[in-house]
C-alpha cells in the first residue's frame, strides 16, 4: 500500500512540473509575442516617419524645379528627386511588412498608364523599361498604390537581374479577368525549383506578420507577396520568349474601372449621313429697298485688313437705294439683268485705281522672339512649360528621365536633363 501510495505521489509530482513547464512556456510565448509585436509598432512607426519625411523633401524638391531654370542645376535636382522616390519606396516596403498603412490615397481611379510610369519612376534602372500602357482602363483608388508598388519592385527585380545593357518589358492587356501585365527580362532563366520558390512568394500565402524567413535585403517578393495577398492580385512567373524570366501580374475586375473622357480629348467619329435633295421653293419677287435709304460706303483697302470685317453682300440685294427692275424667265425665275449692280454701286462711272494698301512696319526683334517663344511653348524668361500631352495610348514608351508619378507626392513634369547612367543597386529577389 505504501508503495502504490508513492508511485501515486511521484505522478503527481510529475504532473505538476510539467504543468509549471507549460505554463513558463506559455508565458514565454506570449513575452516573446509582445516582443515582437512591439518591434512591429515600432517598425511601423519608424517606416510612417519615413514616409512622411520622403513626402516632403519631393515636395520640397518639386517647387525647387520649378524655380530653378539652369539645366545642371534641373539635373541634379532631378537626380535627387529620383533617389528620394526610390528611397519612399523602401520606407513603403518596410510599412507594408511591418503592417502599416501606406501613406499615399486617391479618392478617385488612377489610369493604368499613370500607374506603370509611376512604378518606373520608383526604379533605378527606370531608362531600360520600355512599356505599352492602357489609357481608357483605370486602377481604383484605394488599390492604386498597393499595384504601383507591387509592380516597382517586380520591375526593380528585373532590372536587378538582367544584364544593364538590356531592356526590360511591360505589356498591359484587358481580359475577361481585368487586367493582364507581363514583364519581361533578358537576365538568367530561372530553375523549377526557383520559379516554384518565387511563386510561393508571392502568393501572399504566408502570414503578413511572419517575418522570419526573411534573409538580408531581399524583402521585394516578401512585399508583393503581402500586397498580392491584400488586393487580391494573381503574380506568376513563367520563363521568358526572350531568353530570360518573365513575371504575369492579374489585376482582377473589381479593382478596374473604365477612364470617363474628359472634355477636349477626342471623341469617336461620327457616321456621316448622306446628303437630302434640295427642295427648291417658288420664287418671290425681293422687296425693293426704302426710298431715302443711304447709299452703301464703296469698299476700300483698310476695310479689308482682317476677313472677319469684310462687309457681307447679298447676291441679290438692291444697293444705293435704286430699285433693281427683274425679268423673269419662262419658268416663273427672277432674272437680273446685266451690269445693273455695279451701275447701281458706281453710279458716276468706275472709280479709279484704289490706292496701293499700306506697307506694314518690318517685324521688331522682340516680336519675332516672342513669336519664338509661342510657337517653342516657352513663358517670357525661356524656361520650359510643366504640363505637356500624354502619349497616345498604345504606343511604345521609353523613360530618359524619371517618369511621371500620380498623386501627391508624384504628379510632376519633369523637363529635359541631362541623366548619368544608373548604378546597378543592391540585389533584392529572385
Amino acid at each position: 500500500m505504501s508503495a502504490a501510495q508513492a508511485r501515486i505521489t511521484e505522478s503527481e509530482a510529475r504532473i505538476h512540473g510539467m504543468r509549471e513547464q507549460a505554463a513558463e512556456q506559455a508565458r514565454a510565448a506570449k513575452e516573446s509575442e509582445n516582443r515582437r509585436a512591439a518591434a512591429m509598432a515600432a517598425f511601423a512607426g519608424a517606416a510612417g516617419r519615413m514616409q512622411a519625411m520622403s513626402t516632403s523633401m519631393l515636395a520640397e524638391l518639386r517647387e525647387m524645379e520649378h524655380r530653378h531654370a539652369d539645366p545642371k542645376v534641373l539635373a541634379d535636382l532631378l537626380e535627387l528627386d529620383h533617389r528620394t522616390a526610390q528611397a519612399g519606396r523602401l520606407a513603403d516596403s518596410i510599412a507594408v511588412l511591418s503592417g502599416a498603412r501606406s501613406g499615399r490615397r486617391w479618392a478617385k481611379p488612377i489610369a493604368m498608364e499613370s500607374i506603370l510610369r509611376g512604378a518606373m519612376g520608383r526604379v533605378a534602372g527606370y531608362q531600360r523599361v520600355r512599356l505599352r500602357a492602357i489609357t481608357e482602363i483605370a486602377v481604383a483608388g484605394h488599390a492604386a498604390e498597393g499595384v504601383m508598388h507591387a509592380l516597382a519592385e517586380l520591375l526593380d527585380n528585373a532590372c536587378n537581374f538582367s544584364p544593364p545593357t538590356t531592356e526590360v518589358h511591360v505589356y498591359a492587356a484587358e481580359v475577361p479577368a481585368g487586367v493582364v501585365i507581363t514583364i519581361e527580362d533578358s537576365g538568367l532563366v530561372m530553375s523549377e525549383s526557383a520559379l516554384r520558390r518565387a511563386e510561393t512568394a508571392v502568393s501572399g500565402a504566408r502570414a503578413a506578420s511572419d517575418l522570419s524567413s526573411l534573409s538580408g535585403t531581399r524583402l521585394g517578393l516578401a512585399v508583393v507577396g503581402h500586397l498580392a495577398r491584400k488586393h487580391d492580385l494573381t503574380v506568376s512567373y513563367r520563363p521568358s520568349a526572350i531568353g530570360g524570366t518573365a513575371v504575369v501580374v492579374v489585376i482582377p475586375r473589381e479593382l478596374t474601372t473604365r477612364l470617363e473622357r474628359r472634355a477636349g480629348t477626342v471623341s469617336r467619329p461620327t457616321p456621316v449621313t448622306a446628303p437630302q435633295p434640295a427642295v427648291y421653293a417658288p420664287a418671290t419677287e425681293l422687296p425693293a429697298p426704302a426710298a431715302d435709304a443711304e447709299p452703301a460706303e464703296p469698299l476700300t483697302t483698310s476695310s479689308l485688313e482682317h476677313p472677319a470685317q469684310r462687309p457681307a453682300i447679298a447676291a441679290d440685294a438692291d444697293v444705293a437705294g435704286e430699285k433693281v427692275q427683274h425679268t423673269t424667265t419662262s419658268t416663273g425665275l427672277p432674272k437680273r439683268r446685266r451690269g445693273s449692280t455695279l451701275a447701281a454701286v458706281h453710279p458716276d462711272g468706275l472709280a479709279g485705281p484704289a490706292e496701293p494698301p499700306t506697307r506694314r512696319a518690318p517685324a521688331t526683334p522682340s516680336a519675332m522672339a516672342a513669336f519664338q517663344r509661342a510657337v517653342s511653348g516657352r513663358d517670357g524668361d525661356d524656361r520650359e512649360t510643366f504640363g505637356g500631352p500624354i502619349a497616345s495610348p498604345f504606343t511604345e514608351l521609353s523613360a530618359t528621365r524619371p517618369p511621371t508619378v500620380p498623386g501627391g507626392d508624384g504628379g510632376r513634369q519633369f523637363t529635359t536633363g541631362s541623366f548619368p547612367a544608373p548604378t546597378t543597386p543592391s540585389e533584392t529577389d529572385r
